[in-house]
């Protein structure tokens, strides 16, 4: 238990020290009692007041600003569960500061669910921009992914027990094997045609 709460506190210190950067942001969506989600999207206020500007027109008040923060979040984040169940937020309030945070709460998610699809694209105008996503889950193993350009923003973890994985993609396995057969037909096609035309030419 203590060993938990060390790797625990570690974690998050590192999640921290991370989020003070501007390319770096955390997505922190945690269980609370009785089926209560939070999400909670941190990163430094350089990286939001970049993004503000990026898409809205100026803003006077930090209300305005405020405001502009949760629609920007809001605008670029997507949560599913078992593939088509979507979640509601709740209005969602911004902590300004150094490392400035939105909150919200989570409605929708059901008790039990065997896969969620998170897609967090906020700070993708942001050069090298990454986040650590942490999915905090009673019962299950602390672990945290990245979101990045590679993977669009967006991962699906699958429920492994008591941990959750990143589902591996066959896409590109399927299209490999397609792709070899096409292949092997237009040479098989070939060699016929090159017999045929042998034969032709011995008679």
């Amino acid at each position: 238990m203590l060993y938990k709460k060390i790797v625990f506190i570690f974690l998050f210190l590192n999640i921290s020290v991370f989020a003070h950067q501007p390319e770096t942001s955390t997505t922190l969506l945690v269980e609370k009692e009785n089926n209560t989600w939070i999400l909670q999207i941190s990163a430094s206020l350089t990286a939001f007041q970049y993004e503000v500007k990026t898409h809205y027109a100026s803003y006077e008040t930090p209300e305005e600003f405020q405001q502009m923060v949760l629609d920007l979040v809001k605008n670029n984040l997507e949560i599913k569960f078992d593939n088509n169940q979507n979640i509601t937020l709740s209005p969602g309030i911004v902590k300004l500061g150094h490392e400035t945070k939105v909150v919200f709460e989570v409605f929708g998610v059901p008790s039990e669910f065997k896969n969620v699809a998170i897609k967090n694209s906020t700070f993708q105008d942001v050069y090298n921009n990454k986040s650590a996503l942490v999915l905090l889950k009673n019962g299950f193993n602390k672990e945290h992914f990245i979101l990045n350009n590679k993977n669009k923003h967006t991962l699906k973890l699958v429920v492994d027990e008591n941990k959750f994985v990143v589902e591996t993609i066959k896409e590109a396995s399927l299209f490999s094997y397609k792709l070899l057969l096409v292949l092997l037909v237009m040479l098989g096609a070939s060699l016929l045609l090159k017999v045929l035309v042998f034969k032709k030419i011995q008679l």
